[in-house]
Formats: structure tokens, C-alpha cells, sequence
């Protein structure tokens, strides 16, 4: 009689323990939930209006490579690192969500990138041999670049480098030269204006000077008839 309440007393003990254990068991194979950032692919309209920006910045930096003495380095390694750039920042933009064309056109990026890196390679080497060769792959590769880019929708980046108008000299002379001839030419063309004849005189004025004329005469004609008359008076006599 004596030992069953010894086992009773036992009994919550084991529960105890084997529960502990499950407890522990569970809390180590619970683990907290993980969270990924999730980016939006863009569109191909987002990725060329981005990826124009981009081309058109560096074709703007290239087209004044060599302009400033102050620059250091040669210009060749200069476009090369703009180049290099240029390609890295398109690529960073990611994948398009429509692909027809991407993967041809980042493929010419790439290659652009490894001529320029063959470019300012041979340029910090001063080999000139290595140079002229570098750059004439680089220019197959800007062009393959360009009508990828061209092909897929870009704009700027199917452009090559533009160098910014210094002044305005050659343009204030073309619009000289073309406005002379619209200043000339209306007044060779338009005729002269016709001159009015001048008016006839008046036929009374004329006629006032006829009578005043016979007035003239008669006493022309009186004086000659007194002279008459003074030579016939002294003439009758004799």
C-alpha cells in the first residue's frame, strides 16, 4: 500500500520531463521568418528613356576629351573610361521586362567595354603599335554598339560623340549671307513706281496772252498810223 503513492508522485515528474524535452526541441528548429527585396524589372520605354540619359552624358564628356590642356592622361584612355562606364551604368539598370533585343544589345555593350579596356591598356603602356590596333577594334565595336542600340529603340545611344558649339560666329555668318539676299532681291523685283506726267497749261492762260498781244499790236498799229501819217503829212506836201 505504501508504494503506490510513491508512483503517483512520480508520474507528474516524468510528464514534466519528457515535455521539457519536446519544448526544447521545438524551439530550436523554429527559425525567423527571412525577407528578400524584390526589384521591378522596367519596361523597355523606362530602360531606353534611362539608358539615353546615360549615352547621352558620356557622348557629350567624349566629344570634349582633349579640349582642356589641364587634362591628364592620354584622350584615348579618357573616352576609354567613359566608355567603360557608360556600359557598366546601362547594365546596372537590369533586364527589361519585354527581352526581344536586350540580350544582343548588352552583348555589344560588353564587347565596347573590352575593346576600351584594350585601349587604355596600350595607352598606359605608350605602345603605339598596340594603340592603333586597340583603337581600331574599338571603333568596329562603338559602331556594332550603335546599331544594336539603334535596333532595340535607343536614340542617344545609337549616336556617336557630339563636341559642344564653342560660339556663334559661324552661325551669325550663315544668317548674314542669307539675309542679304531677302533684304536685295525685293527691290530688284519690285517695279518703279510709274512717274505722273505734268499737267498741260491752261488754254485761257494762253489766250489772255493773245489778246494781250493784239493789245500790243493795235497800239503798234496806232503808233505806226501816227507814224504813218507824219511820214505821208510830210510827204503829201513836197
Amino acid at each position: 500500500m505504501s508504494s503506490r503513492p510513491t508512483l503517483l508522485a512520480a508520474l507528474p515528474v516524468a510528464a514534466l520531463l519528457i515535455a521539457g524535452c519536446g519544448g526544447g526541441g521545438s524551439d530550436t528548429t523554429e527559425s525567423a521568418p527571412v525577407t528578400t527585396a524584390t526589384t521591378t524589372a522596367l519596361s523597355q520605354a523606362e530602360l531606353i528613356e534611362q539608358g539615353d540619359a546615360i549615352c547621352a552624358e558620356v557622348n557629350a564628356a567624349v566629344g570634349t576629351v582633349g579640349a582642356s590642356s589641364a587634362e591628364t592622361g592620354s584622350p584615348a584612355a579618357q573616352a576609354a573610361d567613359l566608355y567603360s562606364g557608360m556600359v557598366d551604368s546601362l547594365k546596372n539598370l537590369g533586364a527589361p521586362q519585354e527581352s526581344d533585343g536586350y540580350p544582343e544589345f548588352i552583348a555589344a555593350a560588353e564587347a565596347l567595354a573590352t575593346a576600351e579596356d584594350e585601349v587604355k591598356l596600350a595607352s598606359e603602356r605608350s605602345d603605339t603599335a598596340g594603340l592603333e590596333s586597340a583603337e581600331a577594334n574599338s571603333s568596329s565595336a562603338l559602331a556594332s554598339f550603335q546599331s544594336a542600340a539603334s535596333e532595340y529603340g535607343f536614340e542617344d545611344c545609337s549616336e556617336g560623340p557630339s563636341a559642344p558649339v564653342s560660339s556663334a560666329t559661324p552661325e551669325s555668318g550663315e544668317t548674314g549671307s542669307s539675309e542679304t539676299p531677302e533684304s536685295v532681291e525685293p527691290e530688284a523685283v519690285e517695279p518703279e513706281p510709274e512717274v505722273a506726267p505734268e499737267p498741260a497749261p491752261e488754254t485761257g492762260g494762253a489766250g489772255g496772252a493773245v489778246e494781250e498781244g493784239g493789245g500790243t499790236g493795235g497800239g503798234t498799229e496806232g503808233g505806226g498810223g501816227g507814224t504813218n501819217g507824219g511820214e505821208s503829212g510830210g510827204i503829201g506836201p513836197g
